[in-house]
């Protein structure tokens, strides 16, 4: 038996990922007998194995778990709502909990097992059942929002609360994911002043528009943060699928914020098209770019928090500052002309250090560029 190097828990079967009794007890099927526990996948804010069981029947089912530090429940309850809508779009939760040997709270989510193919899935394909998932949903109050707290990676969102304005609980969730980043990274004045200005002044005016002068948008369940990572073909069914959900019910354009994100093959004109295709832009059309760069603040900023030292700070420093020149140019000239204390931003000391490390790359690519030359060169001519 290989030596257990993951996982928390005193449960011993075959494989490297020791299980809780919490969670033998929550397999679905009373007499399931367990076989093995294998660490699965890429792991990043938490453990993840595959469970292989032998149900009474004889038939042999695979589960999905995960543990980790946080509360488990939102996770559930998102992916227990998206599968509900579309069950080949989402594998099923089966249970959620917290593990009884630990040294610290540990909570588990155990699901039904999906082999991970292409990630993220073929475009047509992927675009068409997410668009039916943000059609065929209907959310339970008629409202936005959620019935408990999600999480975005390890940052808990502010979903748990139900708004009739769309404009009104967007600007809730802005603002605490601000909040919750100013607590991580000090801001600077000018950095302080054009999130201000995104509130007071970017969202009415980007926002309001869905819902006045007889338009209304329609409260959609959507995943939450989906990236290429939270996607994945099916390898039994070639369907595509997401995973790891932080849903609330929301304007269906939210969902594509977070692909306007540089880490994303998401972001492609491909996928943005194919999406737009089935389900077409909210009006005003012509503010569906600057929507989607709002919408993209709020994965961003979370995504700074979880990943200090990153390029994500100035990303969305650089965006606030784009949105505020399309929407209120003024306003943001107006600060740049007043004198303050202190300019400097710590965006632009973290520009520099890349800056100086990209130089150190490709000044390192060029040496050994020229090294893989003189070389070739020696052989030739010893030929």
């Amino acid at each position: 038996m290989a030596a257990r190097t993951d996982g928390i828990g005193e449960f011993a079967i075959k494989g490297n990922f020791d299980l809780d009794q919490a969670v033998v007890e929550a397999l679905p099927i009373p007499g399931t007998e367990i076989i093995s526990s294998h660490a699965y996948g890429m792991w990043v804010w938490a453990r993840q194995a595959r469970i292989v069981c032998r149900l009474p029947n004889d038939e042999i089912v695979s589960y999905f778990l995960k543990n980790d530090k946080q509360m488990s429940e939102g996770q559930f309850e998102a992916d227990k709502a998206i599968h509900a809508v579309s069950s080949s779009f989402c594998p099923e939760p089966h249970a959620w909990g917290q593990y009884r040997k630990a040294e610290s709270p540990t909570y588990f989510l155990l699901a039904e097992f999906r082999e991970i193919g292409q990630q993220p899935p073929d475009a047509r394909r992927f675009t068409s059942q997410l668009a039916e998932l943000h059609k065929k949903s209907v959310s339970p109050t008629g409202k936005f929002g959620f019935h408990v707290t999600t999480c975005h990676g390890k940052v808990a969102q502010l979903t748990d609360l139900w708004e009739d304005s769309w404009e009104s609980l967007y600007r809730k969730q802005l603002a605490h994911t601000f909040e919750a980043d100013k607590q991580k990274h000090p801001d600077w004045p000018e950095f302080e002043y054009r999130k201000k200005l995104v509130l007071e002044k970017c969202i009415p005016r980007l926002l309001g528009p869905l819902q006045s002068e007889g338009r209304n948008i329609k409260p959609c369940l959507v995943h939450g943060n989906i990236w290429d990572m939270n996607t994945a073909t099916d390898m039994e069914t070639g369907e595509p699928f997401v995973f790891d959900g932080s849903a609330f019910y929301a304007h269906n354009e939210y969902e594509l914020g977070s692909w306007r994100s540089p880490r994303d093959r998401l972001g492609s004109k491909t996928y943005i098209r194919n999406y737009k295709r089935s389900f077409p832009a909210s009006e005003p059309e012509d503010m569906w770019d600057s929507r989607n760069l709002l919408y993209s603040l709020r994965c961003n900023t979370c995504a700074a928090t979880l990943i200090p030292g990153s390029n994500y700070r100035l990303l969305v420093f650089e965006n606030v500052g784009e949105l505020c020149s399309r929407i209120c140019p003024d306003d943001l000239a107006a600060f740049k002309a007043e004198p303050h204390e202190d300019d400097s931003t710590p965006a632009e000391g973290e520009m520099e250090e890349e800056e100086e490390e990209e130089e150190e790359e490709e000044q390192e690519e060029q040496e050994k560029k020229d090294d893989e030359d003189d070389d070739a060169d020696n052989d030739n001519d010893s030929s």
